[in-house]
């Protein structure tokens, strides 16, 4: 995964690369799944499947060289750290719960 996360920041991987590895190593490392991890059987299922499917094609989308070299950087080097990465993920959940309590209060409203 930190050979991904290495590929969508190096300037020799094609762009589409890089917004493939970009996307797979952000859902892979990000709390906010798809389908909750919670659900039954589904949430575990779709990190089963999207997972390794999004590292099956960056990888293939990689020229194999510069696979390689960011392998081996990857391996020496420790876990990233994204300060971005966390804002926006705290941001993301901040929406989603203020518009949840925007829906509930409208719909309660709506009832009385």
């Amino acid at each position: 995964m930190i050979a991904l996360w290495l590929a969508a920041r190096d300037p020799r991987v094609p762009w589409d690369a890089k917004a493939v590895a970009a996307a797979v190593a952000a859902y892979a490392l990000s709390p906010i799944d798809l389908i909750p991890d919670f659900v039954p059987v589904l949430g575990y299922l779709d990190d089963l499947l999207v997972v390794p499917f999004g590292i099956f094609v960056a990888v293939k989308l990689i020229p194999e060289p510069i696979m390689l070299d960011l392998r081996k950087r990857a391996a020496e080097q420790r876990k990233p750290v994204s300060t971005a990465g966390m804002v926006a993920v705290v941001l993301i959940w901040a929406a989603a719960l203020m518009l949840t309590v925007w829906l509930v209060r409208r719909w309660w409203s709506d009832a009385q």
